[in-house]
């Protein structure tokens, strides 16, 4: 059968709908970004119809991911695209067989880790700067919150008034699909996390004192919240982004020898640009390397942030091997 005349974003956006009742909110985010980059990569190309498509341009755009993201991100980019021609070929957009020339990058274990962490120390002086000059703002309650519960952002965005207890003092975090807030491992991440009065004190004075008064489209009282209802996750990435520019918080002095009036990153869209900044799931790898540093036993800190003990091995516990040699050493005996 003849391969029909389908623009690479009229393609993508069948693809999307056809993948939208099985996948998750944010699966189907994930999807959307990696197939529209394709489409974009397409247009680039001059290739008006996906029909155009053979295995070698499709070699070319992994290579193209490749020089632009990490091994571990390009791999995912080209399994979401293998699927997204595999729909096409449904379709009859493309030749059948095209989805079989596909070539999914190949990782290591070591690309499939990420290093990247907020320390204890880096923590604490966020904190107890924002503390000083930005009590209870938003920034404050989200850097806050990442850090002393190691949530996901999914576990900070599900949080309503009525979900913080002072009397615990806890904060729950419940699992609402329908109400636009799904936890990543559903009811299994549901949880109650227990913070100390002093956090308990910086969420209630954020509560009373800078929450925009309003509610979500589903008539909800988000925690947090903007004057158009719930946060968005770009919103809390860039507050977090933000605050963890080290010229941020420590006097505005640029390890890198950056004039923090012309440097690109010193701006809400760009603070990403930071060599210094992290993402929020920085926040939850440290936070799981302080705790185990500390003495919190690993079974204990994998509940409290919903992990395996493989999962937190392998990707989370930051600890140099003498920060895990200190924590055995209370258990050894001498035998």
């Amino acid at each position: 059968m003849q391969e029909k005349n389908i623009p690479p974003h009229d393609g993508v956006q069948r693809y999307l709908n056809d993948r939208k009742p099985e996948l998750s909110q944010k699966s189907l985010y994930n999807y959307r970004i990696s197939v529209n980059q394709f489409a974009d990569w397409c247009t680039d190309q001059n290739i008006r119809y996906l029909r155009e498509l053979d295995g070698d341009l499709i070699a070319q755009f992994k290579d193209y991911r490749l020089e632009q993201v990490a091994t571990i991100t390009a791999r995912n980019d080209m399994r979401v695209i293998k699927n997204f021609i595999e729909f096409c070929e449904s379709i009859h957009a493309v030749f059948s067989g095209l989805a079989e020339l596909v070539r999914i990058p190949k990782t290591t274990e070591q690309d499939e880790i990420c290093d990247d962490f907020l320390t204890k120390e880096e923590a604490d002086a966020i904190l107890e700067f924002l503390g000083k000059h930005q009590y209870a703002s938003h920034r404050h309650v989200i850097l806050l919150l990442l850090w002393k519960t190691g949530a996901r952002i999914s576990g900070l965005r599900t949080l309503d008034v009525d979900d913080i207890d002072s009397t615990g003092p806890t904060v729950q975090i419940r699992h609402r699909p329908d109400t636009g807030t799904p936890l990543k491992n559903d009811e299994r991440g549901e949880r109650n996390v227990f913070v100390t009065e002093e956090t308990m004190e910086v969420i209630q004075d954020f509560i009373e004192h800078q929450r925009p008064n309003t509610t979500d489209e589903y008539d909800r009282k988000p925690l947090i919240a903007t004057r158009h209802g719930r946060a968005a996750h770009t919103t809390i990435q860039r507050h977090v982004y933000s605050a963890t520019r080290p010229c941020n918080y420590n006097g505005g002095n640029c390890p890198w020898d950056k004039r923090p009036e012309t440097c690109e990153a010193n701006t809400w869209d760009g603070a990403s640009k930071c060599e210094g900044s992290v993402s929020p799931h920085a926040l939850r790898r440290g936070y799981v390397t302080a705790a185990r540093n500390a003495g919190q036993p690993k079974d204990v800190t994998g509940e409290r942030v919903n992990m395996s003990g493989r999962v937190l091995d392998k990707h989370y516990d930051k600890g140099n091997h003498q920060e895990k040699a200190n924590r055995r050493q209370d258990h050894l005996r001498d035998i």
